[in-house]
């Protein structure tokens, strides 16, 4: 009895699991509305040590190759191309937030060198095994935003 009762949890786990998937926003279904993207794209909250660890990453979201943040002076090569993100959280709220980071394009225009972390319209000659993919998955870009919403002045 406690086996049959240990496994019908277990498969409760893996089909609530699953609907957490299914709740991610895709990105040609992310919706923009006044350079603002209200939802989250997971239906989940950003885990802002992630998104610090995203940010910072070469990997990842490299954003520190363009962006300075006096939070993270231990980290080297903060760039001067965008602007400082110090009080980023004061200057834009979590769905600005949330746009910029998705599709900067679709918010600065097509001419800002910034990319798009969670778009596919990321311009030509993109390497063959990389089409079709993202630079940040959904959660990544919740913890960015969670991450760019504790810098304030």
């Amino acid at each position: 009895m406690k086996m049959g009762r240990s496994l019908a949890f277990a498969s409760a786990a893996v089909i609530l699991t699953g609907a957490v998937h299914a709740a991610e926003v895709v990105p040609a279904s992310v919706t923009f509305d006044e350079n603002k993207v209200d939802m989250s794209l997971t239906g989940q909250p950003g885990d802002a040590k992630a998104g610090e660890a995203t940010f910072v990453s070469r990997k990842l979201g490299n954003c520190l190759a363009c962006h300075e943040v006096s939070a993270l002076k231990a980290e080297l090569f903060h760039g001067n191309v965008g602007p400082s993100l110090d009080g980023a959280a004061d200057r834009w709220s979590p769905a600005e937030l949330r746009a910029i980071v998705v599709d900067s394009k679709k918010v600065f225009g097509p001419d800002t060198v910034m990319p798009g972390f969670y778009s596919l319209n990321v311009g030509i000659n993109v390497r063959k095994d990389l089409v079709g993919q993202t630079i940040l998955t959904a959660q990544q870009v919740e913890d960015v935003v969670a991450f760019l919403e504790t810098l304030k002045q």
